[in-house]
């Protein structure tokens, strides 16, 4: 086998299960298209010692730490196809190579569909956001809103009022209960029928949303649940067994990180319905420290492959 591990991904979580295979003086490749999740957003709140740095710099920092071990190798590139060979695997890759590792870690995360709003697509990760705890702060509790999805909305919708006052937008896809409208308005949450038609405001900042019958609702932040899809089709060529959350399917895992496939490991947002920065991390180290364990408790993959609990 070329490698012990291949990892595929190269941001977070796939840097740090590398971390983990690398002090363990395993051979490891990870391939990297990149393209990580976050490269939309300038900064990066609320993982532990690297609050307020940008995702690019914190990877490069990640990918300069794990140089220093001589048995970890990076690769730009795209896994295109898999299969089982023999007690390992062989992964063939978007520039007609191939690589053999006898572990694999998934860690290539999941691609972000947006509403076809004007004015959304390029105030993504900058005043159109998804997630209050990564970025509701610096909104200096100024007006934000809630552009309605599905039910993930309502989960929003409470939370946010912590950050700033609070608009709802149901765009005609949330009917809301008298139970769920009390609840609501108990916030403080304005309730907005009336869908939004675009977004204004100066580059990327948000200064307000137009509504279909012309009024203008005052915003600095916009939050939404994306609909997510795994970035590429390696786990389900490997028939890793996959869930359903709140914004689309992730990859099924133990509490080890292992899918349902023996031998391949899965972290970050490809296998979490919950995406965040530092969970990430963790899961990553969890994914390298079990693809190790493997390769000791489980040699030649004869473990039967089994379902995630």
């Amino acid at each position: 086998m070329d490698h012990d591990v291949l990892i595929i991904g190269g941001s977070f979580a796939g840097t740090s299960a590398a971390m983990q295979l690398a002090r363990a003086r395993k051979q490891v490749l990870v391939l990297d298209t990149g393209m990580p999740r976050n490269r939309f957003a300038a900064a990066s709140h609320g993982f532990p010692g690297q609050d307020g740095q940008s995702p690019a710099d914190i990877k490069a920092r990640f990918s300069e730490e794990l140089n220093a071990y001589p048995t970890v190798r990076f690769r730009d590139g795209a896994a295109v196809s898999t299969k089982r060979e023999g007690s390992g695997f062989r992964v063939s890759l978007a520039d007609g190579g191939d690589v053999a590792a006898r572990r694999i870690v998934l860690a290539y995360g999941v691609r972000d569909s947006l509403p076809n709003l004007p004015g959304l697509a390029e105030r993504w990760g900058a005043s159109v956001l998804h997630c209050p705890y990564c970025h509701g702060y610096e909104l200096n509790r100024q007006p934000v809103g809630v552009l309605a999805r599905g039910e993930m909305a309502l989960h929003q919708a409470m939370l946010l009022p912590d950050w700033g006052p609070t608009t709802l937008f149901t765009q005609g896809l949330v009917r809301l209960s008298p139970d769920e409208t009390q609840s609501l308005q108990s916030r403080g949450v304005r309730i907005e029928e009336t869908p939004v038609a675009e977004l204004v405001g100066s580059g990327t900042a948000l200064e307000a949303v137009r509504l279909e019958d012309g009024r203008t609702v005052a915003l600095a932040g916009l939050f939404l649940a994306p609909i997510t899809a795994p970035s590429c089709d390696i786990a389900a060529q490997l028939g890793c067994e996959m869930r359903e959350g709140p914004t689309g399917p992730y990859v099924a895992v133990d509490q080890t990180q292992a899918t349902t496939v023996a031998g391949v490991f899965a972290a970050g947002d490809l296998a979490s319905p919950m995406p965040n920065a530092t969970l990430a991390a963790a899961a990553g180290t969890m994914a390298g420290g079990s693809a190790h364990r493997s390769l000791i408790f489980d040699p030649d993959l004869r473990q039967h492959d089994g379902r995630a609990s």
